[in-house]
């Protein structure tokens, strides 16, 4: 085998469902797409998004050292169908990526391991990025061949479905790039009508401030009242769009199950208890612990008022007093939601 066939084959036996290489060059469409994102505002709050555009519409401006981009797809599919959960009312709802251990340890070490490899075998040097850095993994992974951006924005695959995470290794060496890949949504929009929030300007974009993923865990204080009726019960992301994906017939099962239980879909109850110190312990090592119990239980309190659930009236009232105001203004709002008075 060659370098790069040594270079897949390597990838795989790491874990990883697909690897593809393209050049760092290889997105030229990326700086304008995003400029167009960010003038109409779909960031919302996430400022790094535009400080950092001159990177992350720009690999090779990165490391300009690169020569090729390694782009490798790590599956993390559900065995089950996550939208039944949505009607459990009295239960929160936690994206399925964040049900086991986080992602971005896990996908480094093997990013890592794999780089180590490739500078044994072959030298030159390596970076390794897995959503860490300015870099415009999608449409690196669409440039590559793993697959496409979808209607949802999201990287799907015809092999995989579009349950994965995304890695990168850019090196100094010289490797022959793949074919990039084409669309194949056809006329299917059902990522795009099951939005709740009506997230989708048009396909193949995506405005944040009404992404249920993006209110969840990066939007800071409250919620727009428009939008919280619309969240039901989802307390930490959402996969509406991913879940319902015909191509996750292909879908490869996770084979680290790492990424699947410890979280499941607790009683909203329970987690609306927590305090600070409680809400560390149960999610240490989870990607849910990053947004601090605050901005948590703020969420489960919008869902406690979106359960219809009169025996969790008092367990909103409880916190209408709350030290955090973002928290005692959901509770408010989910004891006026569970009274019929909202």
């Amino acid at each position: 085998m060659d370098l790069k066939q040594q270079v897949i084959a390597r990838a795989l036996e790491e874990g990883f469902v697909m690897a593809r290489v393209c050049r760092p060059d290889a997105v030229p469409h990326a700086a304008p797409r995003l400029q167009a994102f960010v003038e109409a505002g779909y960031h919302g709050q996430m400022a790094w998004m535009a400080e950092r555009m001159h990177w992350r519409g720009n690999p090779a401006a990165l490391w300009p050292e690169a020569r090729s981009v390694i782009m490798l797809a790590e599956s993390y599919a559900p065995e089950y169908d996550p939208l039944p959960l949505l009607q459990e009312r009295n239960r929160g709802v936690v994206s399925v990526y964040a049900q086991g251990r986080d992602y971005h340890d896990i996908v480094k070490k093997r990013l890592k391991r794999l780089g180590r490899w490739l500078i044994d075998t072959a030298g030159g040097e390596i970076k390794v990025f897995v959503d860490t850095a300015p870099v415009p993994e999608k449409a690196l992974g669409q440039a590559a061949g793993l697959g496409w951006q979808g209607k949802h924005t999201s990287l799907l695959s015809r092999e995989w479905g579009n349950w994965a995470f995304l890695g990168s290794v850019f090196t100094t060496l010289e490797l022959e790039p793949d074919q990039p890949e084409t669309g194949h949504c056809g006329s299917c929009t059902a990522c795009l009508d099951i939005c709740p929030t009506n997230a989708f300007p048009q396909p193949y974009q995506l405005d944040a401030r009404r992404c249920i993923s993006y209110l969840t865990i990066e939007h800071k204080g409250p919620v727009a009242e428009e939008l919280r009726a619309k969240m039901g019960n989802r307390i930490y992301g959402c996969d509406d769009c991913l879940a319902i994906c015909p191509w996750n017939k292909f879908a490869t099962v996770a084979s680290d199950m790492r990424y699947h239980g410890g979280v499941g879909a607790p009683p909203l109850a329970e987690l609306a208890a927590l305090d600070d110190a409680a809400f560390r312990a149960r999610f240490s090592g989870s990607p849910v612990k990053r947004i601090g119990r605050d901005r948590f239980v703020r969420n489960v309190l919008y869902a406690i008022g979106n359960s219809g659930v009169a025996e969790l009236l008092p367990v909103a009232q409880g916190l209408c007093e709350d030290a955090d105001a973002t928290v005692a203004d959901a509770a408010r709002w989910a004891v006026a939601r569970l009274k019929g008075t909202a």
